[in-house]
């Protein structure tokens, strides 16, 4: 087990010390969660209230983390270094956890611009908000790793991998949302967490016959 978290925290360490050295995918996304903020606040009438204001956050968030995927493997696939990763003595889970680790770090990053700014531009958050925001990414970016692996070696990936990824986020809009405006949040966070534990466990599984197909 010691082997196997030494392996997820190397390959997720590789991701961010290359972001750090490259920087092409943090700051494309803080620049388009920021620039989807303002014009949707502008666009939004004053007197819409705060419900539209969160479906708004949300589609912010979404395109922001599709973003920060169409990236994702990148560097494995441009340098052809996918194939190494598959080939290496290590379970090959552990890439899928790395770099869902090193995507939500690129997210959670994202975010942590962007809630000020939504609170600052559109209405504050409390705290199941939050909440549903964290769990709503970690579902975003464990579901969105597997489906941009797939896309990653097709032709098209700018295609397929919205494709892919869109209808499964579509359930997680929906708690997030709900976190947010309902008076019982309760239930969507717990839909949040079930959704979460589900398709981790089933992206977790799948991974390796998606990249060695």
């Amino acid at each position: 087990m010691n082997g196997y978290l030494a392996d997820v925290a190397a390959l997720a360490r590789k991701d961010l010390q290359l972001e750090l050295r490259a920087r092409d995918t943090l700051p494309a996304m803080l620049l388009f969660v920021l620039a989807t903020l303002v014009v949707f606040h502008f666009a939004l009438p004053a007197s819409a209230g705060d419900e539209p204001a969160y479906g708004l956050l949300w589609v912010a968030l979404v395109f922001t983390a599709l973003l920060g995927l169409s990236r994702a493997w990148a560097p494995e696939t441009a340098a052809g270094a996918l194939d190494g990763l598959v080939l290496a003595p290590a379970d090959r889970s552990a890439i899928w956890l790395g770099k869902t680790i090193a995507t939500l770090a690129f997210l959670a990053a994202a975010e942590i611009v962007a809630l000020p700014a939504f609170a600052l531009l559109f209405a504050p958050l409390d705290g199941a908000a939050l909440a549903g925001v964290a769990l709503a990414s970690l579902g975003l970016c464990a579901v969105g790793t597997l489906v941009s692996a797939m896309a990653a070696a097709a032709r098209g990936r700018e295609v397929i991998l919205p494709l892919l990824f869109l209808p499964l986020a579509i359930p997680l809009v929906v708690g997030g949302v709900g976190a947010g405006i309902s008076e019982e949040p309760g239930r969507f966070l717990a839909f949040l967490g079930l959704y979460d534990a589900v398709f981790a466990i089933l992206s977790w599984a799948a991974f390796e016959y998606v990249v060695t197909e």
